[in-house]
């Protein structure tokens, strides 16, 4: 042992460590080449925690690449416009739909008032990963720092849990109006409205919380490539080369009561509504009834039907290109249709964005530029 440590400092076999048995023999190379035992068999579990803690802190990963875009060998100058060109309509968009929400006093509804909260979260959601993307593309380089991608996964998993949690309540706010027309006023009045749309907010920011604590304790052995265009959980687990059953255990639980739970309201809740709105008898009240709806299930489809695909991918997993196309379906293209949906489908923001054109119209009209 003395002989290996006067020579040049030791390289660590990690390869034993990946494993982590019960019991094992840990060796240094000299810079001969010849393997030598540094602490013999290890037996003692104090012993052996100790020794394991020391070589992770020298293979700590400090940076991460991902390999969503590998299979891209050219063309990234026009991606990268595609990208640009999605984030622009997705915060425009949603930013016309919040300002009108604000401006027009037909829109302060309580619908409208958790409508300008969802643009608000797409807005934030996408501004997560495509700016991160844009940068890489400009670069030429798909990496993220380690405390770069830990802090990317916290605000991804608290908008994506918030905005589950804003579907259900929009959800609740649709069936007061129509199952409990002469109660709607109380059931939904400001000070419900408030607590309902920020409890969403912090029910999210409190989930992602417990997940990114959770994932500071993950060992990556030096593995520093992910194959995702974003930081999220899933990939993150699947390259780390410790024990990771408690993450697996959270994400469970997460997925019955932040995940499942919402979207099971939101089904019994449309279940009552659609039996109200058969009782009704005029043609043209079913009509209203359906379209004050409509925009809100297309939203919760495409969230859920996407948010399916990107965490629950078949055994074998998804290829690298299909895992691609799913991640950018959930993350940037999403919160892009939700204002297009909206805005297309719904007569009162239709109007409303009308109004604000003539407004505008009349305004250049009586204050031309000189």
């Amino acid at each position: 042992m003395d002989s290996v440590e006067e020579k040049e400092a030791p390289i660590l076999d990690l390869s034993p460590m990946c494993k982590e048995p019960s019991s094992m023999s840990f060796l240094v190379r000299a810079s001969n080449g010849s393997p030598e035992p540094i602490l013999g068999r290890v037996s003692h579990k104090f012993e052996k925690n100790k020794l394991l803690a020391g070589i992770r802190n020298q293979t700590q990963v400090v940076e991460f690449v991902f390999l969503g875009f590998s299979g891209i060998s050219y063309g990234h100058t026009y991606l990268s416009l595609v990208f640009l060109a999605i984030y622009l309509v997705t915060v425009l968009g949603n930013l016309m739909i919040f300002i009108m929400i604000q401006l027009d006093s037909s829109l302060h509804t309580p619908m409208y008032y958790f409508l300008s909260h969802l643009s608000c979260l797409d807005i934030c959601l996408s501004s997560v990963t495509v700016p991160k993307i844009l940068v890489n593309f400009l670069r030429q380089q798909q990496t993220i720092s380690y405390n770069q991608c830990m802090a990317q996964m916290f605000f991804l998993m608290s908008f994506t849990g918030a905005e589950g949690g804003l579907l259900a309540v929009m959800a609740y706010d649709r069936y007061a109006a129509i199952c409990k027309p002469l109660h709607y006023s109380h059931l939904m009045n400001t000070k419900v409205c408030t607590v309902l749309a920020f409890a969403t907010w912090i029910w999210g920011f409190l989930d992602s919380a417990l997940h990114t604590a959770l994932s500071f304790r993950l060992d990556f052995c030096g593995v520093n490539q992910i194959h995702h265009i974003f930081c999220d959980l899933p990939p993150l687990m699947k390259m780390a080369c410790n024990d990771a059953h408690i993450n697996e255990l959270a994400i469970r639980i997460a997925s019955i009561f932040a995940g499942g739970g919402p979207f099971v309201f939101i089904v019994f809740s449309y279940v009552f509504i659609l039996s109200s709105i058969l009782k009704i008898r005029s043609t043209s009240g079913k009509r209203k009834a359906f379209s004050t709806c409509a925009s809100h299930v297309i939203v919760v489809f495409i969230y859920y039907g996407n948010a399916l695909l990107n965490y629950n991918s078949p055994s074998g997993g998804y290829s690298l290109a299909t895992g691609t196309l799913v991640s950018t379906m959930y993350c940037v293209i999403t919160p892009m249709l939700n204002p297009i949906i909206y805005s297309l489908r719904n007569k009162e923001v239709k109007g409303a964005l009308k109004k604000a054109v003539e407004s505008w119209r009349k305004y250049k009209h009586h204050h031309p530029i000189s």
